[in-house]
This record gives C-alpha cells, sequence and structure tokens, in this order.
C-alpha cells in the first residue's frame, strides 16, 4: 500500500549503500523497489536481512496524521508574516504570525503546537492553524471545567440582547442578564469590563455555544445565610431588605438571599394606587414579618404595620365640626372619598356638597385629586367611618328663606325642567320651587305641563308653601289670578244652556270648552239619544255642541253638561239635524243613564 499520508521525521541514519536521502516508499510486498535520488535500489541490491532491516528503519520514522488533531510541529523557518512549521509531513506547513500571541518571541527550533485543518491542500500543502489549537486546548479546559462545576474566571467585553458577551480563556460566552446576580439587573452596561467569577452551565461543542451563569455562585455562597434567616424567622420580626421588585399587587424585599412580599394593603395606611408611589427600586426599607411558611418559603411582610396606626385618638385630633383639608381620592355615584391624611378618608355625600343645587354625581362638584375644604360632620371610631360636608363651610340659605319668600307673595322665575306631575321654577340660582300640574290653571283640565309652558319660560308664581327640613317649596301659577269659580257659580247654573267646543275626546265622554274659557265634562250616554258606539267616529275635536248644565261643583271645580237635557225641549227636525250631523240617524234609541257625577273624571 502507498504510503501518501505518510512523512519523513527527523533525519536518519542509512547504510552507506543507500546513500542518498529517501523520499517515498512502496511497500506492496518483499520484492517493492526502493526508490532513491537518482536510481531505483532493488531488493536484489541487499541481503534479505539488510533489505528488512533498511526497510524497518525508514517505517520508525512515519507518523500517521488525521484530519482535526493537535499535533506537534518544529518551526524550520521565520519569514516576515509566516513561520514554516515541519510536523513529520513530506510537506511543510505555513502559519501565520498573527496567529500567535507571543509572534515576537518566536524563533527556529522552537516546537509549538498546532491544529491540522487538512492534510492536503490542491498545491500538495498541509493547511495548519494555531488560532485553531489554541482554541480546542481552551475548550478542552472549559469542558473540563463543566464537567466538574469549576469556578472560571471571565471579562464582560460587550452587552448584547437579554445579556453580556464575555471573554472566557479567550473565546466568547454568553452571561444571560438573569444569570448576573440573584436581584434583577437594570444596568447591564455598568458591568462592562469586569472580570466575574462564573460558572459553565451550558455547553454546545457542534454549535460553539457556551452559557454561563454567576448568579449560581451567589446562591451557592448565601445558601447558608438563607437557611439561617428562614431558621429565625418569627412573626413580629423586624427586618432590614432591599426592594428587589416592584409589582402591581406589592413589593418583594430581599432579606439578604430571602425574598419576602409586602402586599399593596401593607404598604401604607393609606390608600395606594400602586407601590411605586411609595418605593423604588433597590431602595432599603425596614419591613415586620406578618407570616411565613417554611416549606413553600414563603414569608409576608409589612410596611404599615411599623407605623402608628392614623385612627389612634381620632376622636381628640379631628372631634366634630372640626373643619379639614383633603384630597378627592375616589368618586362613587353617591359621594366623594376624601383623604384626610395617609389612613384617614372621609365621604362627603351628594347631598352635603351643596345647599341648593340637585347634585345628581359628585363630578359635578369635585374632580379627582383635586383638595377641597370640608367639615367633620360624624365620626365612627369602631367602622372607622368620617362623614363629611361641604355645604356646612357657607350659610345654609334656606334658613331665612321665609323671610324672603313670605307666604302668598307673587315673584317671577324661570322654568328649568318639565315632569308629569309639574314644573320647577328657579327663584334664584338654586333655589327652585315646583309648580304641581293642578296649580297650573284654574279652567283648564292639564294633561302635561308642557301643554302651556316649555323649558326657560318666564313664568310668574305665588309661593303657597316652604319646608326648610326638606328643602321644598310648593309654588302656584293659576293663584296670580283670582278664583274665577266664584263668577262661574253664577254663570254656570244648573239648567243653563250653552255652547261647547270639543277640546279633547276620552274613554267616558268629551272635555267641552265653555265661553269663559273654563272646561266641562260631556259622558258619553249625555252625547245623543241613541247609542254612540264609537266616540271618535260621531265627534271631532272643535266640534261645537249644543248642552244644558246638569251639574256644577264649586268646590271640585267641576261642570257636567248634557246634550240629551238639551234635546229633550226641541222638536224632531232638531233632533235629526244634530243626529244626521254626526253620523247617528240609524242608531238604537239610548236607553236613560244613570251615569252619576262622580264618575266624570276630566283629567282622565
Amino acid at each position: 500500500m502507498t504510503q501518501e499520508t505518510l512523512t519523513p521525521g527527523a533525519d536518519m541514519e542509512m547504510p552507506a549503500s543507500a546513500a542518498p536521502s529517501v523520499s517515498s516508499v512502496e511497500s506492496g510486498g518483499r520484492n517493492a523497489p526502493v526508490r532513491t535520488v537518482g536510481r531505483v535500489v532493488e531488493e536484489s541490491d541487499y541481503e534479505p536481512s539488510e533489505f528488512d532491516k533498511l526497510k524497518s528503519m525508514y517505517e520508525n520514522t512515519l507518523s500517521t496524521l488525521k484530519k482535526g488533531e493537535i499535533i506537534k510541529g518544529k518551526i524550520i523557518n521565520l519569514t516576515k508574516d509566516y513561520a514554516v512549521i515541519d510536523i513529520g509531513f513530506k510537506s511543510e506547513g505555513m502559519v501565520g504570525l498573527d496567529e500567535f500571541t507571543n509572534a515576537s518571541e518566536l524563533k527556529i527550533g522552537d516546537e509549538v503546537e498546532v491544529f491540522l485543518e487538512s492534510v492536503e491542500n490542491k498545491d500538495g500543502n498541509v493547511i495548519l492553524s494555531r488560532k485553531r489549537a489554541d482554541f480546542v486546548r481552551i475548550w478542552e479546559r472549559i469542558q473540563s471545567a463543566f464537567e466538574n462545576e469549576e469556578i472560571l474566571q471571565g471579562r464582560c467585553i460587550r452587552r448584547i440582547k437579554g445579556g453580556i458577551v464575555m471573554d472566557l480563556m479567550g473565546v466568547d460566552a454568553f452571561l444571560p442578564g438573569s444569570q448576573i446576580d440573584i436581584r434583577p439587573v437594570r444596568d447591564f452596561d455598568a458591568y462592562l469590563g469586569k472580570t466575574l467569577d462564573v460558572r459553565v452551565v451550558k455547553l454546545n461543542q457542534q454549535a460553539e455555544n457556551i452559557v454561563v451563569s454567576r448568579k449560581v455562585i451567589i446562591e451557592e455562597q448565601i445558601a447558608g445565610q438563607r437557611k439561617a434567616i428562614l431558621d429565625s424567622l418569627e412573626k413580629g420580626q423586624i427586618l432590614e431588605g432591599t426592594v428587589k421588585a416592584i409589582t402591581d399587587f406589592g413589593v418583594f424585599i430581599d432579606l439578604g438571599g430571602v425574598d419576602g412580599l409586602v402586599h399593596i394593603t401593607d404598604i401604607s395606611w393609606g390608600r395606594v394606587n400602586h407601590p411605586t408611589e411609595v418605593v423604588k427600586l433597590d431602595q432599603t426599607v425596614n419591613v415586620v414579618v406578618l407570616d411565613f411558611d417554611a416549606e413553600k418559603k414563603r414569608i409576608s411582610l409589612g410596611m404599615k404595620q411599623l407605623m402608628p396606626h392614623p385612627w389612634e385618638n381620632i376622636e381628640l385630633k379631628y372631634p366634630v365640626g372640626t373643619k379639614v383639608r383633603g384630597k378627592v381620592v375616589s368618586l362613587a355615584e353617591y359621594g366623594a372619598f376624601i383623604e384626610i391624611e395617609k389612613g384617614i378618608e372621609g365621604l362627603i355625600h351628594i347631598s352635603e356638597m351643596s345647599w341648593t343645587q340637585h347634585i345628581k354625581h359628585p363630578s359635578q362638584v369635585v374632580s379627582m385629586g383635586q383638595m377641597v375644604d370640608a367639615v367633620i360632620l360624624n365620626l365612627d371610631v369602631q367602622e372607622k367611618k368620617i362623614s363629611l360636608g361641604m355645604k356646612q363651610l357657607e350659610p345654609d340659605p334656606w334658613s331665612d328663606l321665609i323671610t324672603k319668600y313670605p307666604i302668598g307673595s307673587r315673584h317671577t322665575g324661570t322654568v328649568r325642567n318639565l315632569t308629569n306631575f309639574g314644573v320647577f321654577v328657579e327663584l334664584e340660582p338654586g333655589i327652585d320651587g315646583l309648580v304641581h300640574i293642578s296649580d297650573l290653571s284654574w279652567t283648564k283640565k292639564i294633561r302635561h305641563p308642557g301643554e302651556i309652558v316649555k323649558k326657560g319660560d318666564r313664568l310668574d308664581v305665588v309661593i303657597l308653601g316652604i319646608d326648610v327640613e326638606q328643602r321644598r317649596i310648593s309654588l302656584g301659577h293659576k293663584q296670580v289670578q283670582e278664583n274665577p269659580w266664584d263668577a262661574f257659580e253664577k254663570l254656570y247654573n244648573v239648567n243653563t244652556e250653552v255652547e261647547g267646543r270639543i277640546a279633547r275626546i276620552i274613554e267616558k265622554g268629551v272635555i267641552v270648552e265653555l265661553p269663559s274659557g273654563v272646561d266641562g265634562f260631556v259622558p258619553s250616554s249625555q252625547l245623543a239619544p241613541k247609542v254612540v258606539r264609537n266616540l271618535a267616529e260621531s265627534f271631532r275635536e272643535g266640534d261645537t255642541l249644543p248642552l244644558k248644565i246638569i251639574e256644577f261643583d264649586k268646590e271640585n271645580k267641576k261642570i257636567v253638561l248634557s246634550v240629551v237635557e238639551y234635546l229633550k225641549d226641541r222638536d224632531q227636525a232638531t233632533v235629526e239635524a244634530y243626529l244626521a250631523s254626526h253620523g247617528l240617524l240609524d242608531a238604537p234609541a239610548g236607553e236613560a243613564s244613570d251615569t252619576k257625577s262622580d264618575d266624570f273624571v276630566f283629567d282622565e
């Protein structure tokens, strides 16, 4: 077999008969010739014993080399840029001086380690690498450190996403941000240029990927400290710690290797919307142990418990009637919560915000964060509740309202609101009174106030009554004029004949307007001597009816009229003309009605 992967090593002694140097040998069999410079040495030139000895001496100078190995070679020449290295192969290799960390100290004859990248390139040269050899040796060292959990030193050289790149014995290693310290690291740049003790926690030789951790070393160092803390924990114990992390629900405190949680409700006696309002990261704070679970290593801590409870002796500090100033911290449908001091809040009910305004929501008067003045109205120490008032800071305008608006006095106000039952009229800013629907007119049966007034109208009114405690004023509009029913009593006697215009058709009859503007009621049974099956088909609003008054009630302001009674004394032609005008000629004759006057309700 031809030995193309074998090369002569150092000079060897040859028999005198083989004076020329040997460059190669083919050992295909006993009779294979030995090639020499200038001629071929045949086996027949030597005795068998001499040939075997010569062959053995030559083969001992050959080395078997494999790609990917680290081998030792000797520098046989140095140029400006390269070192020529003999590795005992048929040809030498060249390595750039920039691959040596000590290039200036190299000299011919030095023995160096190189990495065999290729046995032979297209030009027949050996491809060697000093850098790769160094890397393999370093990797072997790192591999050993990984397997034996050794601590190595690395220098932080640059920051990348998620962590830091370290120089670990000349190769790059990744130190994740979560593995730098047991506490969250917020400034990676502060570590650049520093040398840290680390441990290899992940190694991928194929990808040449190295992950290291400093955190595991610190955790091992403080393991004893953590155990000592857990063993000595007891409720009520006061400790010093550092704010490690802040969340929406609380603050994690590092107690020296052990973390505890201060819930947001235990940070302060006052209202805390977010922990950052009170603490900041890396801040040193004192805490008290509220509870702990040794098995789960959960520790509940408190901060507010180290401060006096704000409700202690509060009745001495804030007696009823005291004027206070606080900040609006919450709004509800029924009022506003005011923080008088940390841990002490009071409620201003919407009814205590204004003497005169009708407050539907506290946002009409106050806003979140606003500083307001108030008065202590009530203090419940047991329930920890304080009732506050804002309107009490000003005189009650209702206290002298009777003097300003005596009963029976006449005033003019502005219509502010209409309801089914009446009209609210503003007498002055903040002072409203109600005109009930029944007090809008002496003569009209009003179904809704909108029939005679609209919002914004100026309306003359008379003060009918004032209830200071209930904050109510009763007003009347019809009382501005004299009661006309005294005159109506003479004008509309029973059996008086009048004409009336249909103003409204209702279920039991029709409402008619009489000449003086007063309304009267005609029951359906009194509209015709014939049966009226459908009032809306036979009668229309605006129709004029001949009528006779059959009832007059001054007290209840009611006038009842009848067409039937009017037609009783009329001739047949008049009766038929009336029936024909309302399409009632073919209707069956009506029966006598026993309808009572009490059935005639105008406002139906």
